[in-house]
């Protein structure tokens, strides 16, 4: 930013990117980074002697040294305090931390007004709220009561912070004993034994014959045909009693649990959303497990249930039987707006086109190609058309770009970055483009691409929800590496972009919760392998985070997958996602053509990923192609045309 510019100009520009006033004017000197990271892992140990505050004075990150003294001091410290540095620092993440510090520690400590004073609104994250809802019973206790039956409406156990508000709402039948009854069905369904016995016992004797029911039935659930029917005063408590036990009984034995349902329905006294949850569960069961001599009754409740969820799974069971009929009839219940999607227009184009009627086909295929999907991708190939990248690309003039650099969260997270903090400095980005106007959350995401901001710079898009930013969504991260290894082990590199794109977004540290890891994802006993296939040394659950490492193993893993299923790489996306031994069973059971198979995969996950890794190798190749889908296939002609079934496995 200009140092001309006034520092009402400097609002303007910056507007929310300003945390404090003084940050917009120009530094006469960039305080010690070195003083800097001293006095962060301090504050966080509370050793104050330790800082130096004549060295920090000044930096911009000083408010993460003052955001630890500050919420040290809580929560004794004053709500002056607090809002004095939440408008501060307003605009960064600190200020937002310091709010939820503050509301959480006051709350704590019962001390309710201070609580309000700091608080802008209901805040986020259950143990809050219910500080907050407790804070309101003496001046809100109408808010108070709808927040704590809301709070109230789980099948868990909430925290502690919660007991106040919730025996002061019994204690003024705020919570009624039918409430309690509702929970305990809820806590009943989701396996919560301990829950379930708690509130069993909070109510009165009028619930004595549904607390003995319910000991029946988790017994036996097909004791579900001789409990009372009418449970609870007036019957109320029959709705949740039946939904939670069929729930239950459903998941066990969906046979027996139909038969049980068609002996108890017709007089049972439920009210119908009740009657209809039931329904739903045995609709989806009875279509995941294949439950062949429920299918007609399936097919008689569905226009009554409706729900996106089953109908999706009995269109899908067409699919297999090649039904194209009962295609196009379970299309057309579909709510509209799922309807619409290019997944279900191809197949409504598919079945019509089965079905000879090819001008309707073309109409939906046409109606599918407009989307940048795997479907609409499949449409347009169907109907020799181009895809549809929808690509839009952001233009930003020079003088705008130069100013991006002097704002103060450019200026934290690069801060943040020098001192080694990585997970705040992905804070005090993400927040930013969260909470950026459009113009200038393109200007952030403009930065991240020009640092190399690769993860970040995806992060960004996703935060803003630049869908159609495909050079910032897709860029061009580790190419070479990529390009190379691509050619080293023959496998497409533009599969191997696609494969890195959805496993990691670009996190060179990426670990899930299964502990792959790494760009590719990678599981060190994998990794493992395919080193001493390679020849080279073990690199260890370390060592595999590099990212040229990483991309050379998972080449080496896909093109072993493509060479398992004859170069074929949907079936070897699969693999890489499943495991070959799930693929390999699935292709023994599978339908003949390529769209058949993908949406016969029976994981969601999968059936997902896969659909995704090959769109993202068509957006790859199109941005190689300088933004052109031109001379582009998803798929080869061979991939297209051949049969998905066991004669793919290369081992027959």
């Amino acid at each position: 930013m200009s140092p001309m510019l006034t520092l009402r100009q400097c609002l303007r520009h910056c507007r929310f990117l300003v945390a404090t006033s003084f940050l917009c004017l120009p530094l006469i000197g960039q305080a010690n980074d070195a003083a800097m990271r001293e006095a962060l892992e301090a504050a966080r140990l509370h050793q104050w002697q330790r800082i130096d505050e004549a060295a920090i004075s000044g930096h911009v990150l000083e408010g993460y040294v003052e955001y630890h003294r500050l919420r040290s001091r809580l929560p004794q410290a004053e709500p002056g305090q607090i809002l004095e540095f939440i408008e501060r620092h307003r605009g960064a993440p600190v200020a937002d931390w310091m709010r939820g510090q503050a509301i959480a520690r006051y709350g704590a400590a019962g001390r309710y007004g201070s609580l309000l004073a700091v608080a802008d609104g209901v805040p986020s994250g259950t143990e809050r709220q219910c500080y907050y809802y407790t804070a309101l019973l003496g001046s809100d206790p109408q808010a108070a009561a709808e927040g704590g039956r809301t709070l109230w409406r789980v099948g868990r156990s909430q925290p502690s912070a919660c007991d106040t508000l919730f025996d002061h709402l019994r204690a003024n039948g705020e919570i009624s004993e039918f409430e309690i009854w509702e929970r305990m069905m809820l806590a009943w369904e989701q396996g919560e034994s301990g829950l379930v016995s708690y509130l069993g016992r909070l109510l009165g004797s009028r619930w004595q014959e549904g607390r003995s029911a319910v000991e029946r039935l988790q017994r036996s659930y097909a004791d579900i045909t001789r409990i009372p029917t009418c449970i609870g005063p007036e019957c109320r408590g029959s709705g949740p009693l039946f939904v939670a036990a069929m729930q239950g009984f459903i998941r066990a034995d969906t046979e027996a649990a139909m038969e049980a349902w068609r002996k108890i329905a017709p007089d049972l006294p439920i009210e119908q959303d009740h009657r209809l949850a039931i329904e739903e569960e045995l609709a989806f069961y009875s279509l995941v497990r294949n439950v062949g001599h429920n299918l007609g009754w399936v097919d008689e409740a569905l226009p009554r249930i409706g729900t996106a969820r089953v109908l999706e799974l009995r269109i899908r069971h067409a699919l297999t039987q090649r039904d194209w009929n009962d295609v196009l009839r379970w299309v057309e219940h579909l709510p509209e707006d799922v309807a619409a999607d290019s997944r279900w227009q191809y197949w409504k184009a598919r079945a019509n086109e089965q079905l000879g009627n090819q001008e309707l086909a073309e109409v939906a295929y046409a109606r599918a190609a407009q989307e940048r999907n795997f479907f609409g991708f499949a449409a347009a190939d169907r109907i020799g058309r181009p895809y549809s990248l929808n690509l839009e690309r952001s233009t930003l003039n020079d003088d705008f770009r130069d100013q991006v650099a002097q704002w103060p969260t450019v200026q934290r997270t690069e801060a943040l970055l020098r001192i080694g903090e990585e997970g705040l400095a992905n804070s005090e980005w993400l927040h930013a483009a969260a909470n950026a106007t459009p113009r200038e959350v393109r200007a952030l995401a403009d930065y991240a691409a020009r640092r190399g901001w690769h993860a970040r710079l995806v992060q960004t898009t996703i935060a803003a929800e630049l869908w159609d930013a495909l050079d910032w969504r897709f860029p061009e991260a580790y190419r070479e590496h990529f390009l190379h290894w691509g050619q080293q082990t023959g496998v497409d590199p533009y599969l191997l972009m696609g494969i890195a794109r959805r496993e990691s977004a670009y996190n060179p540290e990426a670990l899930s919760p299964a502990g792959a890891r790494g760009l590719m994802q990678l599981m060190p006993g994998t990794a493992s392998l395919l080193s001493r296939q390679l020849g080279i040394r073990d690199p260890g659950p370390y060592g595999v985070l590099d990212p040229e490492l990483n991309i050379r193993l998972g080449s080496t893993y896909i093109r072993d997958m493509t060479h398992r299923y004859r170069g074929n790489r949907l079936a070897a996306a699969a693999a890489y996602n499943a495991g070959p031994g799930r693929v390999d069973r699935w292709l023994r059971d599978a339908p003949e053509e390529f769209d058949l198979f993908v949406e016969s995969i029976p994981f969601r996950e999968t059936r997902d990923y896969v659909q995704a890794v090959l769109s993202y190798r068509v957006i790859f190749e199109s941005l190689a192609n300088g933004g052109s889908s031109e001379g582009v296939a998803m798929l080869s002609q061979a991939e297209k045309t051949m049969r998905y079934d066991a004669s793919l496995l290369a081992s027959n």
